[in-house]
């Protein structure tokens, strides 16, 4: 049995093409395998807060030491990570904001990248992702196209950033869909629109 943890973080509604094709794709996966279980959250609309000094003094102090103010400070942080930890596969929608992520899911990543939870210091020096054995899809909506190896790609700090930092935490089975171009108008953009859903449709079997 398959568990996906699935998270919107576009703050738009129906409007939104990163989580139209992401509701599709977990749609059909649904059907062809009947016995998954899907967590979601709409982190577009639902606001993680960022991190604060508590947050910031209870993550590196002790459980066995902690006030009740310092508990309630990370009590969020740890029910985002028990959900990562739970599940095998995670299916993230992600808009391209000013060549990066969404401000809300910068503050979701802040909550999960923790020293101990999902990641750990080894004696020398290097860090240890802890969660591995994870499947990840990431489903992007971007303006314009930045192909790997043009001048363009300089300006992606979307996918680098992503990789890097769930690499940290151990994921590393990684795959992209962008539907890209989405600023053009006519056909560029019908294009690409069809092109990441052929390629989402490709992936229910091949993600298996």
């Amino acid at each position: 049995m398959n568990q996906i943890l699935h998270i919107d973080t576009s703050p738009r509604g129906e409007r939104s093409h990163s989580r139209t094709l992401a509701s599709d794709f977990v749609a059909n996966w649904k059907n062809s395998y009947l016995d998954s279980t899907i967590t979601y959250r709409d982190i577009g609309h639902q606001i993680i807060p960022p991190v604060s000094e508590t947050w910031i003094a209870a993550a590196f102090s002790p459980p066995n030491t902690h006030t009740p103010e310092l508990t309630a400070a990370l009590q969020l942080s740890n029910e985002l990570i028990d959900e990562l930890q739970k599940c095998d596969r995670y299916i993230f929608s992600v808009p391209m904001y000013n060549f990066s992520i969404p401000a809300n899911f910068k503050a979701y990543i802040d909550q999960v990248c923790r020293v101990g939870r999902t990641f750990a210091v080894n004696q020398k020096g290097g860090y240890e992702g802890l969660l591995t054995g994870k499947k990840m899809l990431v489903i992007t909506a971007r303006g314009g196209s930045f192909p790997a190896g043009t001048p363009a790609a300089n300006f992606d700090f979307q996918e680098p950033y992503i990789r890097t930092v769930f690499g940290l935490m151990g994921v590393t089975d990684i795959n992209f869909v962008n539907a890209e171009n989405l600023a053009m108008k006519g056909d560029m953009r019908e294009q690409s629109l069809q092109s990441a859903k052929a390629k989402l449709t490709a992936l229910i079997t091949e993600w298996d």
